[in-house]
């Protein structure tokens, strides 16, 4: 039996736990830039793809793979190739910016 897509996508809060296993800090906030599109997007916005291993993070807007987690055992695979960057906000705002 084989899986379509819609049976598996869910948004990328489905993937809170196991990011939270390999991040010590809320990874659903985390500003992405997708290397396909370039759209900035909250991991919590993209689309989730899982499976018992893992889970991929897909751009919700031209469907790039930003994100690939796996867990193995004891060990952890991760690839970014797909984000340029990531914004971690460490609960303080930036200078000029309000609080909240």
């Amino acid at each position: 039996m084989t899986m379509r897509d819609d049976e598996t996508r869910l948004d990328g809060n489905a993937a809170a736990g196991l990011l939270d296993e390999v991040f010590r800090f809320e990874m659903t906030t985390t500003r992405t830039v997708c290397a396909g599109c370039g759209t900035v997007a909250p991991v919590g916005a993209l689309m989730r793809y899982g499976h018992e291993m893992g889970a991929i993070l897909r751009c919700a807007g031209c469907d790039t793979a930003i994100i690939r987690v796996a867990r193995t055992g004891d060990r952890y695979w991760l690839d970014l190739r797909g984000t340029v960057s990531l914004r971690i906000e460490d609960g303080a705002p930036a200078p000029g910016e309000p609080a909240g």
